[in-house]
């Protein structure tokens, strides 16, 4: 284990603010955290033992104790519970011998409650050895089970067919399924990779900004922030170091949105993060991107690779002599609350993911103490198709208050859950019948620390100022 962790190290250059990447490295040797580990890493990073020690007990997929050589983690969220979750936990625990929350005597098995893995679409679902399983049965549990006797691999577990689109590519093979039901004009319309990167040969940073401020965009997190205003204050921060973040920590149960864009269009998020890059002159950008779509890792790192190839990221991006800006992903390790860009910056600085006081603001002090930037996948994406369409068109989309177009999670009681592009300004009873809702009893929006949407409102155009937190939907029929 000693010799792994100084590999481990030296990878991060005994870097203290790379703490997260040491901390999941390390875990994935032996699946926990010993303390001869702890202290080899305090020594190397000069970290105290007691910051590393908080840092670690904050995050709910890291552990100082064993969990089984096969860690079940098994989504228990209100639409889990509503395709059956309870039946598929029991048959868990039958087979395995242990309850949630232990581990079975052997060692072999440990069984563990989470919340929302972004798979509420196709519950009940859960995460073995980090490897996604969907759809659970209590006969499919059985068969895992089973495997896990025989001392399979977990990814020799899979019997049914790899999931749509992307899903079923070379990097990834996964059983996860897309469900895009809408295709809208935005994010899901005709995209050639590098296209609005190769316009900044003839835009300056400014004129970039500009566009983006006469497009409207605004945040798809939830504050709905004008884009290029947050842009704007953040290239005229003080400092010769800025940078970008992509918030990819889609946490809020029933928001499973980013993984679909990741899985079929990341190149269109990536170019997003290099077009804000030149905007605001950052040299780096950082996809943060919860640990639950760690199965994601090979895939994304083989598209960043190809890009810096094809020189759309690294030195003299696409021929424009100076711009040099690279992108890397940096994972939580399981926290709700990094969702906050704010919470997510001092994760990614390796510290517990703890909202900041504001002011100061991230723009004028975030990432190390720099001016930075952090915007949602679905805003980057939007950027990229503004370049290429420009402001106008983007403009003419959505309302008069809010531009443009929005991507709905939608799951729970109804016959078609998926992922919806919609243009703002649609209702709730339009969606409803969309997806084929029949007698709902209750509509929640923006998941559980949104809410429910009373009957006299189902009616009302949705835009930022009525809904801006209308980004998963979550029904209940009778």
């Amino acid at each position: 284990m000693g010799d792994y962790v100084d590999k481990v190290l030296a990878l991060y250059q005994n870097d203290a603010s790379r703490l997260m990447d040491i901390l999941i490295d390390v875990q994935s040797e032996k699946g926990y955290i010993e303390d001869e580990a702890i202290n080899k890493i305090a020594t190397a990073t000069n970290i105290s033992n007691a910051d590393i020690l908080q840092t670690l007990s904050f995050y709910h997929f890291f552990t100082q104790v064993p969990r089984g050589k096969y860690t079940v983690y098994l989504n228990n969220s209100v639409v889990a519970n509503m395709m059956g979750v309870k039946e598929v936990a029991k048959a868990f625990e039958d087979e395995a011998g242990c309850r949630f929350g232990e581990v079975s005597h052997d060692g072999l098995v440990g069984l563990f409650y989470t919340s929302c893995i972004g798979m509420s679409d196709q519950e009940p679902a859960a995460l073995i050895n980090g490897v996604v399983f969907t759809r659970l049965t209590t006969f499919r549990v059985k068969e895992i089970l089973r495997d896990m006797r025989a001392g399979k691999k977990v990814t020799d577990m899979i019997v049914s067919s790899y999931g749509d689109g992307k899903n079923n590519s070379e990097y990834l093979k996964t059983t996860v399924f897309n469900n895009i039901r809408k295709k809208g004009p935005v994010i899901f319309s005709d995209y050639t990779p590098g296209e609005a990167i190769k316009k900044l040969s003839s835009l300056n940073e400014e004129q970039v900004i500009e566009q983006v401020k006469k497009a409207g965009i605004r945040g798809r997190g939830g504050a709905g922030f004008p884009t290029g205003m947050k842009w704007e204050f953040c290239k005229k921060a003080a400092g010769d170091t800025r940078y970008i973040f992509c918030n990819a920590d889609e946490g809020e149960p029933g928001t499973f949105k980013d993984r679909v864009i990741l899985t079929e269009y990341p190149r269109l998020v990536f170019e997003g993060m290099v077009i804000a890059g030149y905007a605001i002159a950052a040299k780096e950008g950082i996809l943060y991107l919860r640990y639950e779509y760690i199965y994601m890792k090979p895939y994304l790192e083989q598209v960043l690779t190809e890009m810096r190839k094809n020189k759309f990221l690294g030195k003299d991006i696409a021929g424009k002599k100076g711009f040099n800006f690279d992108i890397r992903i940096q994972f939580g390790a399981g926290a709700y609350v990094c969702g906050e860009e704010s919470a997510l910056i001092e994760s990614a600085e390796g510290k517990r993911g703890e909202p900041r006081d504001r002011p100061p603001f991230p723009v004028e002090k975030g990432y190390l103490g720099k001016p930075t930037v952090v915007n949602n996948v679905e805003t980057l994406c939007s950027v990229v198709k503004v370049l290429n369409n420009g402001p106008e068109w983007f403009k003419k989309l959505g309302t008069s208050e809010s531009s443009g177009t929005k991507l709905l999670s939608i799951s729970g009681d109804c016959k078609y859950p998926g992922i919806y592009e919609v243009e703002w300004g649609f209702n709730v009873n339009d969606i409803l019948s969309m997806v084929g809702a029949d007698e709902p009893q209750a509509v929640q929006v923006g998941g559980p620390s949104g809410g429910c949407v009373p009957a006299e409102f189902s009616q009302t155009a949705v835009d930022y100022e009525s809904l801006h937190d209308a980004g998963a939907i979550m029904g209940s029929g009778g």
